[in-house]
């Protein structure tokens, strides 16, 4: 067995020149920088079409952004809106679904969730969540299970788990495959 190392784009490529699939993240008041540097490289791994940096979200270029998100920030397009809300509004517009990804009494589990693409996920403030303004703008809300004695999981390791189970779902509702937009994977040296 060998190691290989994936790359989906070759360094040549720009960022703003290559496919991106139909999914979206709003990060509405995410406090800690790191936090937001992780949800840029998750963003980066999956290729989104954009991020949506709301409210007091920080945005680059800040070193603690930087420090977690390796380069990413520079990979992923993002744009800011002042409020959660007027992103939603701004997605809806297009015709993108949006979903808060959230605990309420109705929300979908995130494996049962009726996803429609092009798709959007609003991830909330780390303690409070989202914001009950964007929660109302949302066409739903979907929730990652909690087995464990806690009932949350940090807001960074549930945007991965969100984003990948929506590319997941994707790669089943298409027939287009999705690792067939990555170049072949390279071998390490022995």
């Amino acid at each position: 067995m060998k190691k290989i190392l994936t790359r989906c784009s070759p360094p040549e490529t720009a960022p703003d020149r290559i496919d991106r699939f139909p999914i979206y993240a709003v990060l509405e008041n995410i406090r800690s920088l790191y936090n937001v540097g992780a949800m840029f490289r998750t963003a980066d791994a999956v290729r989104v079409a954009s991020l949506h940096l709301c409210g007091i979200t920080g945005r680059p270029p800040r070193k603690e952004i930087v420090k977690t998100a390796l380069g990413a920030q520079d990979t992923v397009p993002w744009e800011y809106f002042a409020t959660g809300a007027e992103s939603v509004r701004n997605l809806k517009s297009r015709g993108i679904q949006v979903w808060a990804v959230e605990q309420t009494s109705v929300s979908h589990g995130i494996w049962e969730a009726p996803l429609r693409f092009p798709v959007a996920f609003v991830f909330g403030y780390e303690i409070e969540g989202v914001d009950n303004a964007t929660l109302a703008e949302c066409d739903g809300a979907i929730e990652i299970p909690m087995f464990g004695y806690k009932g949350s999981l940090n807001v960074a390791a549930a945007c991965s788990i969100v984003l990948y189970e929506a590319l997941r779902q994707l790669s089943r509702s298409t027939e287009t495959c999705i690792r067939s937009m990555c170049e072949k994977p390279l071998e390490t040296d022995p």
